[in-house]
């Protein structure tokens, strides 16, 4: 449970996540996602309750092994410094830096993570003159340099052009075919069935469901959750998408 404000914000929240998956994060404004997020990567604790990493309580991981389980991308997040973008990159190393600087181990992470976010030509370039979108990609590449085996990334697609979404979602993918397990938030319910393996519900700072994408997006619980009507259909090669309207008063 969590208060903030004088406002209940997560209320009863029991879950557990499984490495190797991906979890999406649903729900409408307001309804605790971004809270939830931050609680797990230890930025607010709870007022009741615990979270465990590895059937460790999070507060018995000193702030480098929590750095070295835990990486997340937050919302909105951005650079206002003159950086290049290849150091900017290899910041996400700095958990797993050993006392003699960099080493080959961590400028092939840092190498993999630019390539798989697309970024690798940016690797000279300042931040300042990168584009939102391209911005938001280095800061995920960030993320993956420190090769987490837990990423947490709140509404990772913003900013994003069609295509950089969909090998967004891809990456993220690739990170749970190696055990990590990702979380991340989203508003787009099309990018959760093509991406998630399960998804987490939330309303009014409660699970209104958990289960498989099939099982939770339901055009009932659609409109019990967000108040639109839905409908459910396949496009010829297999990949399910949802189409929402405003229900009929």
């Amino acid at each position: 449970m969590l208060t903030l404000g004088g406002r209940r914000v997560l209320d009863a929240i029991s879950t557990t996540f499984t490495p190797g998956r991906v979890t999406a994060v649903l729900g409408p404004n307001g309804a605790g996602k971004s809270t939830l997020l931050s609680c797990l990567a230890g930025l607010r604790t709870p007022d009741e309750g615990r979270v465990l990493v590895d059937g460790q309580p999070r507060s018995a991981l000193s702030m480098r092994d929590l750095a070295r389980q835990i990486g997340l991308l937050p919302q909105g997040a951005d650079v206002h410094w003159d950086v290049d973008v290849a150091t900017l990159v290899a910041l996400g190393r700095y958990p797993h830096r050993a006392r003699w600087g960099e080493t080959k181990a961590d400028g092939a992470a840092v190498a993999r993570a630019m390539a798989a976010t697309d970024v690798t030509q940016f690797a000279t370039r300042p931040m300042t003159a990168l584009s939102g979108g391209e911005r938001a990609r280095v800061l995920l590449a960030r993320v993956l340099a420190g090769e987490p085996q837990w990423l947490l990334a709140d509404e990772p697609l913003a900013n994003l052009d069609p295509a950089h979404q969909l090998g967004t979602l891809e990456c993220l993918r690739e990170v749970t075919r190696s055990g990590a397990g990702v979380i991340l938030v989203l508003h787009d319910l099309n990018h959760a069935i093509r991406v998630a393996d399960e998804v987490l519900l939330l309303c009014d700072g409660r699970i209104i469901a958990q289960g498989t994408p099939e099982d939770v997006l339901t055009p009932q619980r659609i409109a019990e959750t967000y108040g639109v009507s839905s409908h459910i259909g396949t496009t010829p090669d297999g990949v399910r998408f949802i189409v929402t309207s405003q229900m009929a008063r």
